[in-house]
């Protein structure tokens, strides 16, 4: 089963996405009921002076240069060398659930040994997990923690937030919902400030923002938090996503669909069905899976994505092909949503919708096989509506979607080393 395509340790996370939800199985499911979202944000949420704040902090590793080295070359990371050692940290923090509540979320923090103590943060945001423990807080080869560690070699404060319910933060991780994203990856950079500041280094306001798969979603999420001054310090300094999942409605779903879609079938039904749960927590999109999904998934589906069940384990319970597990009715709510599904899809897009300041780099491949390069082009389209001129780097038909990750981290990285 060809899913982990890239050789290395970075490839061992799904990452790919698609969509969402439905309710009593036609295309007038769900409307007229509160999405759970505007049901729960009412009154708790922490202030400002709150969300961030650091709960905890547990050493995880302590590298000296070389063993930093050679813990990168397994993740076949080989260029460039470590400029330093590295010391690794799990944060928990406060932050808000994806309906408003006060919550944790836990993250990863690496931070280089023996060079400058002022530092230039990069924010990565990971791909999909179905599984808590497979993030970079907890998994030593999670891809997170290999991301991390990868830029505080170079000489930056690398900063990996897991997102709510990820990790060893509580609750079900809401799925592709840009706005807890956001959120958490914000707070998450709020917390890996005191931390760094615990460790005598400083750093600096403008932040580097990059992501991939799902995590490129995140990314725009939080780079547009940062643009408008959602913190009094920090600021975009640029930003750099990685095969992303911008416009789910328009490029993802149809290039997922059966009978017209250009997506690895496999892979499809792997999002589809963790979007649909963890949508349906927010949006009550239906009353029974039996609505949405076909037997025998309709039983198994929301217990295989309760977050204690890793991609490896999925997989092999779900069908290969997309007809065996969505229910017709389903199938024409995705091809026109309507309602609590359309709410959920507009929810989700519209990241690359405002105008940054800083300067973007958006990389891709017309390869990839599990998110179409259409939300590239979806997202350049909206960034210039608004006056932004981002730049597009197209690794090309023969590239797939791991290999956008691997070439992605060096590639931002070299472009990141300019902005200084």
């Amino acid at each position: 089963m060809e899913i982990n395509s890239v050789n290395g340790r970075l490839s061992g996370v799904l990452v790919g996405i698609v969509l969402v939800a439905s309710a009593a199985g036609c295309a007038s499911a769900g409307q007229g009921r509160a999405p759970a979202r505007q049901a729960g944000a009412a009154a708790g949420a922490p202030s400002p002076a709150v969300r961030g704040t650091v709960v905890s902090v547990t050493p995880l590793a302590r590298m000296s240069q070389a063993q930093t080295g050679r813990y990168l070359d397994e993740a076949d990371l080989k260029a460039p060398r470590p400029r330093a050692g590295v010391d690794v940290y799990r944060l928990v923090y406060r932050t808000v659930s994806a309906t408003g509540r006060p919550t944790t979320a836990s993250g990863v923090v690496a931070l280089p040994r023996g060079t400058a103590r002022a530092l230039q943060a990069v924010s990565f945001a990971h791909g999909t997990h179905s599984g808590r423990r497979t993030a970079g807080s907890v998994a030593a080869d999670g891809q997170s923690r290999i991301a991390a560690v990868y830029y505080a070699a170079a000489g930056y404060a690398g900063v990996a937030p897991d997102y709510l319910g990820l990790g060893v933060g509580p609750g079900a991780h809401p799925y592709l919902d840009a706005a807890s994203e956001g959120e958490a990856s914000l707070d998450m950079l709020r917390a890996a400030r005191t931390v760094a500041v615990r460790e005598g280094a400083r750093l600096d306001r403008r932040v580097l923002v990059t992501g991939f798969s799902q995590g490129g979603q995140a990314a725009m999420a939080l780079g547009r938090r940062l643009e408008r001054g959602d913190d009094p310090y920090l600021r975009l300094g640029a930003l750099a996503p990685v095969s992303g999942v911008y416009d789910l409605r328009r490029s993802q779903i149809p290039a997922s669909l059966p009978g017209r879609g250009s997506l690895d079938p496999r892979v499809s039904a792997f999002n589809l069905a963790y979007a649909t749960v963890a949508w349906n927590r927010l949006y009550r999109l239906y009353g029974t899976p039996s609505e949405l999904f076909r037997a025998p998934y309709a039983g198994v589906v929301e217990q295989l994505f309760d977050g204690s069940h890793d991609e490896e384990e999925v997989f092999p319970r779900l069908p290969a092909r997309l007809e065996e597990l969505l229910t017709p009715r389903y199938v024409k709510w995705l091809e026109r949503p309507s309602g609590a599904l359309l709410r959920a899809i507009r929810a989700a897009d519209g990241t690359c919708d405002w105008e940054p300041r800083a300067p973007v780099r958006l990389y891709g491949a017309a390869g990839d096989e599990q998110v179409t390069f259409a939300n590239t082009g979806a997202c350049v389209r909206a960034l210039r509506r608004h006056g932004a001129v981002p730049r597009v780097v197209d690794y090309g038909p023969g590239t797939r979607h791991f290999d956008t990750l691997h070439r992605g981290l060096p590639d931002t990285l070299r472009w990141f080393q300019t902005r200084k």
